[in-house]
């Protein structure tokens, strides 16, 4: 086997175990309200604890990543947050749980910032976006099982016990992550330092494909907070039923939405260098309204399939974007460019919306603050259009 795909198999696999880590709070949400005594606030403030870290050291991971070696940074990752993720199992208080999930946030960070440049420099330019639509997998199935995990798992032995045990593959695959070779790209790389996160910021088509990036965060970052909750109330599910469900349907459209969106754009590709932000404004403009609809059907069936419809939709700029990240910055920034791009993704999207739709929920219902978030991702098609008119003005004639 080629060695660019052992390392794609090793990171997609950490990538499956980063989003259960994540996810796996959300099914259990009712579990652990039940047993800590919590407000649906601060239910979403825990999802908001670790998205507020994850979001405010990860510049500082980013410039870590692009002065050290990445495997090094990635297997450290791993382990601290598979740690953290354990941690959370043994507490007694809000704060307890708060903290731990913040300290998960600090692993990820480390993680999410460095992979993607780290996995597509192993790759040629024409392959890249499916190639990372493929690492972009992890994170419809990896949040899936953990909806299922969480689900199952707390359903028949208790939301502790499941932390306890999904946190023990992470250590066992961050180990081997210090196995890995740095990409030979990297190695020809020039020195860096914290002030070229200015140049980031001066480019326009960049900061227009985070803060896409950022509306489509908000949006689905609260509904998958809140998605499985809503099925229990509104659907009077099991806290196992709505797990399952909502896991299958995220797992389905995950993988089809993200390949579909990395061989669409990298068709596209052959035809015109703005394929991956058409890809990108079509699945904002598609995702709404199905978003939309899956709150007012008046059937479970037909919600589901259109929940489903609107997951698959805005899955499938993952990839495409991802490329273009790494296309249009250097690569001795790379890992910076990352870590930027989810500062701005996060702090402008879900690190605070599972706190603001819990607050809303808490004032006039759960039902009509999904459906604000819903609404939400119509804007993202918007500054999609924009991004692609930049690319072109500016990086089409490099490409």
């Amino acid at each position: 086997m080629k060695y660019n795909r052992k390392v794609l198999i090793l990171i997609f696999s950490i990538s499956i175990f980063n989003y259960i880590d994540r996810y796996i709070l959300y099914s259990v949400f009712p579990l652990i309200k039940t047993d800590l005594r919590l407000s649906d606030t601060q239910l979403g403030f825990l999802a908001s604890a670790f998205m507020l870290v994850y979001t405010a050291v990860s510049p500082f991971m980013g410039f870590i990543g692009d002065k050290v070696k990445r495997p090094i940074v990635i297997g450290t990752s791993a382990i601290l947050w598979s740690i953290s993720t354990f941690a959370g199992g043994l507490v007694s208080s809000f704060k307890q749980l708060s903290f731990c999930r913040s300290m998960v946030g600090i692993g990820e960070a480390g993680y999410g910032t460095v992979s993607p440049s780290y996995l597509a420099e192993w790759f040629r330019k024409e392959v890249r976006a499916r190639v990372l639509s493929i690492y972009a997998l992890a994170i419809p199935a990896g949040s899936a099982i953990g909806y299922l995990l969480g689900g199952w798992l707390g359903q028949k032995y208790g939301w502790r016990e499941a932390f306890f045990i999904v946190a023990f593959p992470g250590i066992i695959l961050g180990s081997l992550a210090y196995l890995l070779k740095e990409s030979p790209e990297r190695e020809k790389r020039q020195e860096i330092s914290f002030s070229d996160y200015k140049k980031l910021l001066s480019n326009r088509t960049y900061l227009l494909i985070a803060a896409s990036q950022a509306i489509g965060t908000f949006s689905v970052g609260g509904l998958s907070a809140w998605m499985p909750t809503y099925f229990v109330r509104n659907w009077h599910m099991s806290v196992a039923e709505a797990g399952f469900k909502f896991g299958a349907i995220t797992v389905a459209a995950g993988i089809l939405g993200n390949l579909a969106g990395g061989f669409l754009a990298d068709f596209m590709r052959r035809y015109t260098k703005r394929s991956y932000f058409i890809v990108g404004y079509i699945t904002f403009f598609l995702s709404a309204p199905f978003a939309v609809l899956s709150l007012v059907a008046s059937d479970l069936n037909t919600s589901l399939f259109c929940i489903f419809l609107a997951e698959f939709f805005i899955f499938m700029h993952s990839g495409p974007y991802h490329a273009a990240i790494v296309e249009i910055t250097p690569s001795n920034v790379r890992s910076m460019a990352f870590a930027l791009d989810i500062f701005i993704l996060h702090a402008l999207g879900d690190a605070l919306s599972p706190t603001i739709i819990g607050y809303v929920s808490d004032k006039i219902g759960l039902l009509i603050a999904i459906f604000f978030a819903a609404v939400y991702l119509i804007f993202g098609g918007f500054v999609s259009i924009l991004a692609g008119k930049f690319y072109m003005k500016e990086h089409a004639d490099k490409a």
